[in-house]
């Protein structure tokens, strides 16, 4: 087998073929258009061997290259950045450069079986992008509101909207009512910043029911968890990019960063927070755990309470069963989409 790691970048791969015991073969800088990805496919099957095509996990760089190298019927696996680390200090060569790189990728998923393997986008991308446009728009009306609100002061410090009001369409309008008719440039600029909030709001409330509609679809097992929205479900789905690629619940824990690390101290056994793993879902597994209403959920909490446990290390333990639970129920969903597709 010949393992063949990429470096890749916004405008060049970098490509080392390597031998079954991590020995460099060749290697190579290509562009990143298609016809460049399939000359370099051309390339390496001039080795007459079976192929293996090691990608480092930025996938917004490495998408294209992917999808063209799946088309063509060629296996990939994704590949850490924090995996390339050791291979790199373990090198012979010294410094840092793209070729350096390419081959930390390939010995990495050499001396790694079980990486995860990149396939072509399914739904759950769409939903990532919607989710991502729509936070950029939450983060643009945000600041949109903080500015509105210093021409407010200026104009009259005496009256200021609601606390947090300024994206529902009441308080807009009795803003809009109080800059009617106000001379000076700081009265329009803000009469034109509550026009961008209403188009904002608008646009903000479409993308959440069209997420909504595209949850409701895909994951209905994930939806009936208690405390988990159709905002939540779509993070999770998003971020999770396919919950068949995690081996176990196990893994998917350490993956969201529920799974909490040993931090023994003699004979005293405990464990920790991680701060590790994908911090999105770990953010919506703790929006979950939050709103969780269930009595199971509250006595559990007010065991570990009793037991001695702190408040942040019941909620811990809550995510960590949390997670257990939403894998349950992205498998089910992923299953059920299987089964309706065949």
């Amino acid at each position: 087998m010949v393992i063949i790691g990429i470096d890749a970048h916004k405008y060049t791969h970098t490509v080392v073929a390597v031998d079954a015991q991590g020995r460099q073969r060749a290697a190579k800088t290509v562009a990143t258009t298609t016809a460049d990805h399939l000359a370099l496919l051309n390339w390496a099957r001039r080795h007459d061997e079976e192929l293996l095509w090691a990608v480092e996990d930025c996938r917004h760089l490495s998408r294209r290259l992917e999808r063209d190298l799946l088309a063509a019927g060629e296996r990939v696996v994704r590949v850490p950045p924090k995996l390339m680390t050791n291979m790199r200090d373990a090198a012979r060569s010294f410094g840092k450069s793209d070729p350096i790189d390419a081959l930390a990728v390939a010995r990495a998923a050499l001396r790694e079986p079980e990486l995860p393997v990149a396939h072509l986008d399914g739904p759950e991308r769409e939903v990532r992008l919607l989710v991502d446009h729509r936070e950029d728009l939450v983060a643009e009306r945000t600041r949109i509101i903080s500015r509105l609100r210093w021409h407010l002061h200026e104009l009259d410090p005496a009256w200021q909207p609601s606390a947090r009001g300024l994206d529902r369409p009441r308080a807009l309008n009795q803003t809009a009512v109080r800059l009617e008719g106000q001379p000076g440039l700081v009265a329009r600029l803000a009469r034109e910043l509550v026009e961008r909030l209403r188009l904002l709001n608008a646009e903000i409330n479409e993308l959440a029911d069209e997420i909504t509609t595209l949850v409701e679809k895909l994951a209905p097992s994930l939806l009936a968890i208690c405390g988990c929205g159709p905002l939540t479900a779509a993070k999770i789905l998003g971020e999770t990019a396919g919950v068949t690629r995690f081996r176990s619940n196990d893994a998917y824990a350490r993956h969201n960063g529920t799974a909490p690390l040993p931090v023994w101290s003699s004979n005293r056994a405990r464990h920790r927070l991680s701060r590790r793993g994908n911090r999105q879902l770990n953010a919506a597994l703790h929006r979950i755990a939050l709103t969780q209403a269930n009595p199971g959920a509250r006595a559990m909490i007010a065991r570990r309470r009793a037991n001695g446990d702190g408040g942040l290390e019941a909620i811990r333990v809550l995510k960590r069963r949390l997670s257990d639970v939403v894998y349950q129920a992205l498998l089910t969903d992923a299953t059920a989409a299987i089964a309706q597709s065949t």
